[in-house]
């Protein structure tokens, strides 16, 4: 008996309900890889680890409840906007986070909405190419990402051409980051300050530097 019913209301329907537990399993499963053990160990942001585990969730079982009920324009419309008001009350998301949160949203759309339409072969195809091209492009390919910072800078006498080894150890003593380059920017002689861009490589050692803007300036006029 695959419908049992209570009050006249259907209460679980066994074979609808083994399909969402198979198929969120799945969904979980490829969250799990592609955030924990892709993503996290590359930046440590515990913050954007737990966003994603919800986006993911939640976008994929809304897809498959609401899949085959009829929304009006006015509650579609009422969606778009709170989602708006969300995106312009926070922070911009750097573009590497926002792939990955693109990629947590466009998978568990997939694993919500193929429902049985989709076999379970091409489904799990799909899941695991997903994987291996993160995984290709985040660990073997893409070895090292170079991330770069806007720092102010008070020894201005540094900034001088024949004095770049100077300024480029200096910098790396006062930041603890192996840099690469850097390039100066604006100068206020008012001040004697200037603006400095400097570039590293990202390992383990300085992902916090990447994460975190706390201690850092940054400007777009640079």
């Amino acid at each position: 008996m695959n419908l049992v019913k209570i009050f006249d209301t259907e209460f679980i329907n066994v074979q609808s309900f083994l399909a969402l537990l198979t198929h969120f399993i799945l969904n979980t499963f490829t969250l799990i890889v592609i955030v924990r053990y892709l993503y996290y160990p590359k930046t440590k942001r515990k913050d954007y680890l737990f966003t994603y585990f919800l986006i993911g969730s939640l976008i994929f079982l809304m897809c498959y409840l609401l899949v085959n009920v009829q929304i009006e324009l006015g509650f579609a419309l009422g969606l778009f906007a709170i989602f708006g008001i969300i995106r312009y009350r926070t922070d911009s998301i750097p573009i590497k986070e926002m792939t990955y949160l693109f990629i947590v949203i466009g998978l568990s759309v997939i694993n919500a909405l193929s429902g049985t339409a989709v076999v379970i072969a091409n489904l799990l195809f799909t899941n695991f190419a997903i994987i291996a091209i993160t995984y290709g492009l985040e660990r073997i390919w893409l070895l090292k990402h170079e991330s770069s910072k806007i720092i102010v800078y008070e020894k201005i006498n540094l900034i001088k051409p024949e004095n770049s080894d100077l300024l480029l150890e200096d910098l790396k003593n006062r930041t603890g980051i192996n840099i690469t380059r850097f390039e100066i920017g604006r100068i206020d002689f008012l001040r004697d300050t200037t603006r400095i861009k400097i570039y590293y490589f990202e390992t383990g050692e300085n992902a916090g530097f990447s994460s975190s803007s706390e201690n850092w300036k940054s400007s777009e006029d640079f």
